[in-house]
């Protein structure tokens, strides 16, 4: 046999010899061969791993669904938006004057200072789940006591009205039916505490006008005792004989007086809010007033930060005041926050103060949202604005070309006041230096320049602000929104739908898509369980009512005119003024 050369009786290892081998095993044993390639079994194989994968993964998708529900047992109600069983807490937030167009304003501005992308959103964004139809019984567009009627009662009422209904009678609203249920209750605010949205929670009157009765009702001297257990804002001229410094009460009473004997802490400064430790030192009831009358706008305030609390701060000390309240409490808390001055910057058609104003709010409701996630309470957040104000838009044709598509946020980014800050400025240096006309070119220019960023303005507009100081605020206002190309239809509220927000979309399912602004208030109830509360307290009030003939704590009925000069007055521009 040559070298390398296999005996012939060697069986290769191959698959034609695996074969033969089996023929050959089949005549010794006299059984039939199985002939299955190789391929074959390998195939057959991969078959049944496969099949075993499958099973495996099958039994770990459903060990995991049943594990994921047994421990989102405890918010199934909120998933299918039914309501919650035990405790809860309900955070109510308005946007007072915010319309749509607001945001896209706001989110540009935001995008443009911190160069930020296209998809760069705001907090509110990301929480949108519907919006709301605003008109009240007497006009298509709504003013903020009728708007804020509908969430305290329910309700559709005349502009004008604190919680009373088109007939001019009382109806209970949300915060003191949850009060009678237990409920721990707040209201935060940046105006007045006697404007017409927190007025209307926990007071009742005939026309948003009687600011006096509207601040006795709060601190509980009213037909139904107390319902506030926390106040934080401003007002305080309202509390105060106008006898006294920074006091405007035609009566003379000395409301925070009086408040001592309804149990309340008063606190009137920055320092004693900080004293509060952000809510972990408080003591209810508190009464917090941090201004005469309005709290600075953000644009303003953040300048006197050391003066003025903002909105997040009071909200995140509200928060944690209610939530160390109800610790040990069967029921939680009820609070309403609002942004108030929102408003005020579309009533002075103001695109810088505007913006600085919604950024506030947002971060009180990212403030509200990080606290629900992380308390153990369940709790939810929903909030709308009661209207749009200024009929706002974000484009503007100046001449009668046709228009270019450009809107400049860079504009207002360069402001570093309000303009009704600037205005101030201006009355202050006409009463006390009686400058004369020459020296006004010369001042008004710079003062621009100082607080809107406006190197550019023109001669026509220095002299209409020379010959028509009363209108200063809305001229200069005007100056930044058009060099902006920020546009406005009115100095009023507008009839436009406003957005609704919720922090849960499952639980607040019965807000989601177009609503009446009255849907939000019974939502609001609802979600309480204070039905039956709201009718008690209703009946409550209609019964001294007629006890009392009405003229202690409702007022007289109002005349069409009554209410006109009110709402006028209130949006005058030269209201800034008389605050100072």
């Amino acid at each position: 046999m040559a070298r390398g050369e296999e005996p012939m009786l060697t069986r290769r290892p191959s698959s034609h010899n695996d074969e033969r081998a089996t023929e050959e095993d089949a005549l010794l044993t006299g059984q039939r061969p199985t002939r299955q390639p190789a391929a074959s079994r390998w195939a057959r194989y991969r078959e049944i791993a496969l099949f075993t994968w499958g099973l495996v993964a099958t039994a770990a998708v459903i060990v995991l669904a049943v594990v994921y529900q047994h421990q989102t047992s405890k918010t199934t109600s909120e998933r299918h938006g039914e309501r919650p069983n035990g405790k809860r807490n309900l955070v109510f937030m308005v946007s007072d004057g915010m319309g749509p167009t607001s945001l896209a304003l706001t989110r540009g501005w935001r995008q443009y200072v911190n160069a930020l992308p296209w998809d760069g959103t705001l907090v509110l964004d990301k929480h949108l789940i519907g919006n709301s139809r605003t008109r009240s019984s007497s006009s298509l567009v709504t003013d903020s006591a009728a708007g804020a009627t509908a969430f305290s009662c329910g309700h559709k009422s005349y502009n004008g009205a604190i919680s009373v209904m088109p007939d001019h009678s009382p109806c209970g609203s949300v915060m003191e039916a949850a009060k009678r249920a237990g409920y721990t209750t707040g209201l935060v605010v940046t105006t007045r505490i006697t404007d017409a949205t927190p007025a209307c929670f926990a007071s009742h009157v005939r026309t948003r006008a009687m600011e006096d009765q509207i601040a006795e009702q709060l601190i509980g001297d009213g037909p139904l005792g107390r319902n506030v257990d926390l106040i934080l804002g401003g007002g305080r001229c309202h509390f105060l004989p106008n006898t006294t410094a920074g006091g405007c009460r035609a009566d003379g009473r000395d409301l925070i007086e009086k408040a001592d004997e309804h149990d309340w802490n008063y606190i009137g400064t920055r320092e004693d809010f900080d004293g509060l430790n952000l809510g972990s030192s408080v003591k209810l009831p508190l009464l917090g007033l941090f201004a005469p009358t309005d709290i600075p706008f953000e644009i303003d305030r953040r300048h006197v930060d050391d003066e003025y609390p903002s909105l997040e701060e009071m909200a995140k000390t509200a928060l944690r005041a209610l939530k160390d309240a109800t610790k040990d409490s069967d029921q939680g808390f009820f609070l309403m926050i609002e942004g108030s001055r929102i408003d005020h910057a579309g009533h002075n058609n103001d695109p810088a103060a505007q913006v600085h104003e919604v950024l506030a709010y947002d971060r009180a409701m990212q403030a509200v949202i990080d606290f629900l996630e992380e308390d153990d309470t369940e709790g939810l957040m929903v909030a709308t604005s009661d209207h749009e104000t200024g009929g706002l838009a974000s484009a503007r044709q100046l001449n009668v070309n046709y228009p270019e598509y450009l809107w400049y946020p860079d504009v207002l980014a360069n402001a570093t006041h309000s303009a009704e800050h600037t205005a101030r400025l201006y009355f202050s240096h006409l009463s006390s230096s009686q400058p004369s006309k020459a020296d006004l070119r010369k001042y008004l220019p710079k003062l621009i320049n100082d607080n809107l960023g406006i190197k550019n303005v023109t001669p026509e507009e220095i002299e209409y602000l020379i010959e028509h100081p009363i209108y200063a605020p809305w001229t200069l206002a005007d100056v930044i929104s058009k060099r902006s190309q920020t546009g406005w239809s009115t100095h009023g509220h507008s009839a436009v739908d406003v957005n609704i927000y919720a922090s849960d979309r499952h639980a607040a399912k019965k807000l989601q898509g177009n609503h009446e602004n009255t849907e939000v208030g019974e939502f609001l109830r609802w979600y309480l369980d204070v039905e039956e509360e709201v009718k008690e307290v209703t009946k409550e009030l209609r019964d001294k009512l007629e006890i009392s003939s009405g003229e202690s704590w409702l007022g007289p009925i109002p005349s069409q005119e009554d209410l006109a000069k009110v709402e006028t007055h209130l949006m005058s521009p030269q209201r800034g003024f008389e605050q100072a």
